[in-house]
């Protein structure tokens, strides 16, 4: 069922490729203001990029950033970028070479303000059902990414901007983001898998508790319940978040592709299938998804190299077959 990328700060002088989705929509209003950060993914780079994908090189090679870029709608959802989104990930879980993928915003001070409102007002109730739709099957294309995924919180992530940050495997915030699933101030719920996602991050009551209240926490709060694995402060650029998110992508690196891939899919369906997983533990005696799951690498050459560089005592070669 699980099938199975936005720039390093130019400070940081990381060589790579990218490669840009342009155009979009206007939406709501101008992002909220923090200090001034330039963020670029070079000189080419144009305004009306919407989704920013870049593929680092060096010894950052095989991470891919994606960055959201919609710096007059506070980077929020609309049809266009959704599209933009799916597009991007569909390329990715299909390129072998792609060993964790980030997502952050070039915009500061947001992450993601959630879905564009003022797109959705001008929708037909219909249209409303079928874009709730496509973002829901859109972070759930994501979140079955096969690589891990980090989301990188420097500046406020609510609604579907949250559920897009719990879709990623990981999640790192500046102490001064803002996060929340406050879709019932609006009279409606979380529709892109919220209801589900955030119970199984910090606890069904907590959740419960966020949802009804549209709660918003910051990183401090998030980190202490669970929200988010690390919490930085924020720095002069206003990228902490992502500086930490690059560091934590970085020791995922000299792993085996393989194994890294077949680690999470072992995961993240036990997660899913908890109870059928104890049934045939009792039954059988072993768990049968983390049973497929490893012998799936136990062929591979990555193995093999894995264990002959134990012996010869040196660094191993992986190569992801």
């Amino acid at each position: 069922r699980l099938a199975a990328a936005a720039a390093a700060a130019s400070s940081l002088g990381q060589p790579g490729r990218r490669a840009s989705v342009g155009g979009g929509a206007a939406a709501a209003a101008a992002a909220a203001a923090l200090p001034s950060a330039r963020r670029t993914y070079g000189s080419e780079a144009k305004e009306e990029e919407e989704l920013r994908i870049r593929y680092l090189d060096d010894e950052h090679k095989g991470i891919v950033v994606l960055g959201l870029n919609r710096s007059h709608a506070k980077n929020a959802l609309n049809k266009n970028l959704l599209k933009m989104m799916s597009k991007a990930v569909d390329a990715l879980k299909s390129d072998k070479k792609v060993r964790t993928v980030i997502f952050r915003s070039e915009v500061p001070g947001i992450f993601c303000a959630g879905a564009d409102l003022k797109e959705r007002a001008k929708m037909h109730s219909s249209e409303v059902s079928s874009f709730v739709s496509k973002a829901r099957a859109t972070i759930n294309e994501m979140a079955n990414l096969p690589v891990p995924t980090i989301a990188a919180i420097d500046g406020t992530a609510l609604g579907g901007g949250l559920e897009l940050a719990l879709a990623c495997d990981i999640r790192v915030a500046a102490s001064s983001a803002k996060m929340g699933l406050v879709e019932t101030k609006l009279a409606i719920i979380p529709g892109a898998g919220g209801t589900q996602r955030l119970p199984r991050t910090i606890g069904v009551s907590l959740a419960k508790e966020l949802i009804f209240a549209a709660r918003v926490v910051d990183g401090e709060e998030a980190k202490s319940m669970g929200l988010i694995s690390h919490v930085v402060e924020q720095n002069e650029a206003g990228d902490a978040a992502y500086r930490r998110a690059l560091a934590l992508a970085k020791e995922f690196l000299p792993q085996g592709p393989v194994a890294m891939r077949v680690a999470k899919l072992a995961i993240n369906q036990g997660m899913e299938d908890l109870c059928e997983n104890i049934f045939l533990g009792i039954a059988f005696g072993v768990n049968n998804e983390l049973l497929l799951c490893s012998l799936q690498t136990i062929p591979t050459k990555d193995r093999i190299e894995g264990l002959l560089a134990f012996k010869e005592k040196r660094p191993p070669r992986y190569k992801g077959e």
